[in-house]
């Protein structure tokens, strides 16, 4: 298995304002089967705020796009001391997972209080009454992944996950010495669940050996390192704090260079039938 207790090293946008004497010329690019959001456009400029949260503004990575990505949105919540929401989700139908790489996150779900610190993660079911507020003396930084959760027939909806990436022994992909691993919050094997999001983490030399061509859509946060990543046609070099954003079928293979780790956060959709038709109220 995996090391658990090497320190992890979690990339955060902090936003300020490029000057007038920075090059225009970016690694920004959206294309018709993927996104590249680097780091550098996250920026104060291009904040957004929601109702109902105090003293917090976000940076938008993913939301639903016809013809795009179209089963989530993501945000990097940046949440100032004393802030923070009490009826932070107002969507019923919308699964929640959140994942903290600054500051501490006071998370009340149902009556239960948890403290989540860098690395932590929380599942959050549909229909689940939930807080969270910053109170702490540091800024609280951490992914939000929305989506509206699909129902399986004879399936009750997941349980609440409260969870952190140090105690949870990284899994080996088949083959790979442990160049390639895999940190799972959940058990894949939960037919409950609809959607996983998951650390990836590749040594130095690690790749991606296949053009990688399948359903699933894909949101990919560069928590540590840089790498080479192949989208569709093309080889992009990414680094900690970009962003990539894949719809369905889009080819994906990555070369892990070095000198450090690289890692990324990584949402996907999984365990459902196709649907053929619109669903109900979409």
């Amino acid at each position: 298995m995996g090391n658990t207790t090497m320190p992890a090293d979690y990339y955060a946008p902090h936003g300020g304002h490029p000057g007038q004497e920075q090059l225009l010329t970016d690694r920004a690019v959206f294309t018709d089967a993927y996104a590249v959001i680097p780091k550098g456009t996250m920026r104060d400029i291009v904040t957004s705020f929601l109702p109902g949260w105090t003293d917090t503004r976000l940076w938008v990575l993913a939301r639903p796009m016809t013809g795009f990505a179209e089963t989530f949105s993501q945000y990097i919540m940046e949440v100032l001391p004393g802030g923070g929401s009490t009826d932070p989700e107002p969507d019923a139908g919308a699964q929640g997972v959140l994942f903290v790489v600054e500051g501490t996150a006071r998370l009340d779900v149902d009556g239960a209080v948890h403290d989540l610190g860098p690395g932590g993660y929380a599942y959050l079911p549909p229909a689940m009454k939930w807080s969270l507020r910053n109170e702490a003396r540091d800024v609280l930084r951490f992914h939000w992944i929305r989506k509206a959760y699909s129902p399986a027939p004879g399936l009750p909806a997941p349980d609440v996950v409260i969870a952190n990436e140090a105690e949870i022994a990284p899994t080996e992909m088949p083959r790979t010495k442990g160049a390639w691993s895999t940190t799972r919050f959940v058990d894949p094997q939960d037919m409950r669940h609809d959607m996983h999001v998951t650390i990836v983490t590749f040594e130095p030399g690690g790749v991606i050996p296949f053009l990688e061509t399948h359903v699933m859509e894909h949101g990919l946060y560069v928590l540590e390192g840089k790498a080479v990543y192949r989208l569709n046609a093309d080889w992009v070099e990414v680094e900690a704090g970009d962003f990539m954003w894949l719809r369905a079928f889009c080819p994906q293979a990555c070369y892990a260079g070095g000198p450090g780790r690289f890692r990324y956060l990584l949402y996907k959709d999984v365990n459902r039938h196709m649907a053929l038709r619109p669903r109900a109220g979409a």
